[in-house]
């Protein structure tokens, strides 16, 4: 028997797997599970594999397998979903700017595209949304690979471990995990062979914060 916020992580893991295929972050889990820290996410994800409901695989950091959900008899609570989420029809599409290329590796030229990209509306939380195409391998243990679509919500804070789009020097922009260290910015990759990259904090300008995936095969 699964406690009710055992059976609500798993809900929104089975939820996040259908939609996109990616294993939520741990930042997302606790977001979605209003915790107050990741040490609770843990805590249950240990639950779950206890249990057997779900598996970690191996060699992959955010991967996470469903291998069964409580029977059916049991009442489960709806999939955790932002607000907006729960008002947009799953077929609901919406149009976001489509801002170009932006590396996972070493920084490129920051693009700006007038193009419009079309988007489940199921995707996308609250906020002002853009989208950018991946290029680029670094951050591929997050789950993010060459060419997928990068949906960004525009912020221009960060908090400590979130992946963020970073602007350097005004002229080049990469998706990194956002740390400090010390008195500079550090944005490390999701990759063992590519280096963290320091900046001073006058040359990094967040643009914007990952909130979705997109994958097309």
């Amino acid at each position: 028997m699964l406690t009710a916020k055992q059976h609500e992580l798993l809900s929104f893991i089975n939820h996040r797997l259908g939609e996109t295929g990616i294993s939520p972050s741990f930042d997302e889990m606790r977001e979605a599970l209003e915790l107050k820290s990741k040490s609770g996410v843990h805590r249950l994800i240990s639950a779950l594999e206890e249990r057997q409901f779900i598996r970690r695989l191996p060699n992959r950091a955010r991967a996470l397998e469903i291998l069964k959900m409580p029977d059916l008899a049991v009442a489960k609570p709806a999939p955790i979903v932002a607000p907006t989420r729960i008002r947009a029809a799953a077929n609901d599409l919406i149009e976001i700017p489509m801002h170009g290329r932006i590396a996972a590796g070493t920084p490129i030229e920051a693009l700006q595209g007038t193009e419009a990209f079309a988007v489940p509306a199921a995707l996308l939380g609250p906020g002002e949304h853009y989208a950018l195409e991946v290029s680029g391998d670094s951050m591929v243990e997050e789950g993010i690979l060459d060419g997928d679509y990068a949906l960004i919500r525009k912020v221009d804070t960060a908090r400590e471990g979130e992946i963020v789009v970073a602007l350097i020097d005004a002229a080049e922009a990469t998706l990194k995990t956002f740390r400090r260290e010390g008195q500079m910015i550090r944005l490390d990759p999701a990759n063992r062979h590519y280096q963290a990259q320091r900046y001073r904090p006058e040359q990094v300008q967040i643009q914007g914060r990952l909130a979705g995936l997109i994958r097309r095969y």
